[in-house]
């Protein structure tokens, strides 16, 4: 993998300004995967590590639901997502829908951490992905009121995001605009611009 996409991976590796784990340094979103498959069994382990995340009260909100490619669960999937997406998304080996329960199993009173809480647990997905060399890319733009309906009844899920996953491809599959962004450097804003002391 390394020697085809060795260029690539060069330049996404982040400019930290601080010793930060190398998994971290690892992640990132790609849009070009290859044709190699993962099993159920890599899903389950990778949603394990989310399982271990913190959340309020500990009530555990997330909820995911996967598909495996040449699945039809994995074409209903990709009809969700935007035409902004699926032309990449296709070619990823498993396709995650991440939804947060958004109220409190406890006293069915709303959860306004929920989705926060879903997020950790996706954090811990995704390292844990790039752990096995697995990479994902989470997607905002899906058919949020298609796939309630398709989910049927169930008012307190709400689905939050469409994670693709997969190794590494080779990013001259891909068509602009997508090759550029494959290709582009790695940046965020500057530790000066998200943190204060107060």
């Amino acid at each position: 993998m390394h020697g085809v996409h060795s260029d690539v991976l060069e330049k996404k590796q982040p400019d930290t300004g601080f010793d930060i784990h190398p998994v971290i340094r690892k992640r990132w979103s790609p849009r070009s995967f290859s044709e190699r498959p993962i099993t159920a069994g890599q899903v389950k382990e990778l949603v394990e590590a989310a399982r271990w995340a913190p959340s309020s009260m500990n009530e555990q909100p997330w909820k995911y639901a996967y598909a495996l490619r040449g699945t039809d669960g994995f074409e209903t999937l990709l009809d969700f997502l935007s035409p902004g997406n699926q032309p990449w998304a296709k070619n990823a080996a498993a396709l995650i829908l991440m939804m947060a329960r958004t109220t409190f199993a406890s006293n069915g009173r709303p959860n306004a951490w929920a989705v926060h809480d879903l997020g950790m647990a996706n954090a811990q997905l995704v390292l844990q992905a790039a752990h096995r060399d697995i990479y994902t890319h989470l997607m905002g733009g899906f058919d949020k009121e298609g796939v309630m309906q398709f989910l049927g009844p169930g008012e307190d899920i709400e689905p939050v995001c469409i994670a693709a996953l997969g190794y590494l491809g080779d990013p001259d599959q891909l068509e602009e605009p997508y090759l550029s962004r494959e290709r582009a450097k790695r940046i965020r804003k500057p530790i000066d611009e998200i943190l204060v002391a107060i």
